[in-house]
């Protein structure tokens, strides 16, 4: 930042904190949270001091308290009242994820949580603080605090949880809004993508030899979406059951080959919309077989993700609901899955 010799300007104290002059200015109107001097009685110049008190006050919206409580913790330098946390058992099924529910992120990103404007099911405290911690975080492109929150998160609640409750519809909200406001805030969906990314590798623990046969786990050739899908992965490591990651947009000539290669116990086809969904694919997929001769099998098709949805689910595939869902279908398969037996012709 440089100083002037008589303060801070706006803009430089918002680069610093990484948010808009708007909400600088937006804080000073409605919390009180501004310069202490103002140049000529009009021009905002910001003190050292000013700069300390803005800083505790992204520190303590990024964690999700409330903007006023905020405020007036950040003037007074007294640790503000934390939302009551009840956190649930990680053996306790968590309930549904709201389809449409949006995190709270702030003033400076004009998101709105619909369950707390009385358009959907209320939702838990927690984790509306959760989700409004990290929307606010990602809308200042705030990395160090986005990875923070992520860890906490999964330690405090679980991987499943954490994915189903909070990453997910975090992510969801802010793609909607990407769509809704002309191409903004694509730079907000594409950190909260990778610090998302980055948080799910880090929960997996290493990968082990098994003689268990792999999951695999792609996307259908026109899907590029993943994120579902390294939840996935990071889950069945947890469990300890071997996964072969294909990542986005795999061609079927080469899922084919992996399939033969591998003989896995599951393949998880993921598409997000209905335009990506390849049933044909789906269908070949399943009528693959490996294996020595007379003792050849097929793979189990797990359709994955939204698009599936409107066509009833033919044998030998499954369609599971939710990440928790998935891995508990995955666990009785690999579980009924033969010694892995890859294709010998």
């Amino acid at each position: 930042m440089s100083d002037t010799g008589h303060g801070l300007t706006t803009g430089a104290v918002a680069r610093h904190l990484g948010v808009s002059p708007t909400t600088l200015r937006s804080w000073d109107r409605r919390y009180g949270i501004g310069p202490a001097a103002r140049e000529g009685g009009r021009h905002r110049r910001w003190t050292p001091g000013d700069v300390a008190v803005l800083e505790e006050m992204c520190r303590l919206t990024a964690s999700g308290i409330p903007p006023a409580e905020a405020a007036r913790a950040a003037r007074t330098d007294r640790p503000p009242r934390q939302p009551e946390t009840r956190p649930r058992p990680r053996s306790a099924p968590a309930p549904a994820p709201a389809p449409r529910s949006e995190p709270i992120t702030g003033s400076e990103s004009g998101l709105e949580s619909e369950s707390e404007s009385g358009d959907g099911p209320p939702l838990d405290a927690d984790v509306q603080r959760l989700r409004r911690g990290l929307s606010r975080a990602a809308v200042r492109l705030d990395g160090p605090t986005l990875d923070t929150l992520l860890r906490a998160i999964v330690a405090e609640h679980g991987l499943v949880t954490a994915w189903e409750e909070v990453m997910a519809p975090t992510l969801h909200a802010v793609g909607r809004k990407w769509e809704s406001s002309g191409d903004r805030y694509v730079e907000v969906e594409h950190l909260l993508s990778w610090h998302v990314s980055t948080a799910l590798r880090q929960t997996a623990p290493p990968a082990a030899h098994s003689p268990t046969p792999p999951v695999l786990l792609a996307c259908v050739p026109a899907e590029l979406h993943t994120l579902p899908l390294e939840a996935l992965a990071a889950g069945l490591s947890e469990l300890g059951l071997p996964a072969r990651m294909f990542g986005g947009a795999v061609p079927a000539e080469a899922l084919d080959a992996a399939v033969r290669r591998t003989g896995p116990s599951a393949v998880v086809l993921w598409s997000q919309a209905r335009s990506t969904a390849h049933h044909a694919l789906a269908r070949h997929v399943a009528e693959i077989s490996f294996g020595v001769r007379g003792a050849r099998t097929h793979p189990r098709v797990v359709l994955a993700g939204p698009g599936w949805a409107g066509r009833a689910v033919r044998a030998g595939m499954w369609r599971p609901g939710g990440l928790r869902e998935a891995l508990d279908l995955l666990a009785r398969l690999s579980a009924e899955a033969p010694a892995a037996a890859t294709d010998s012709a």
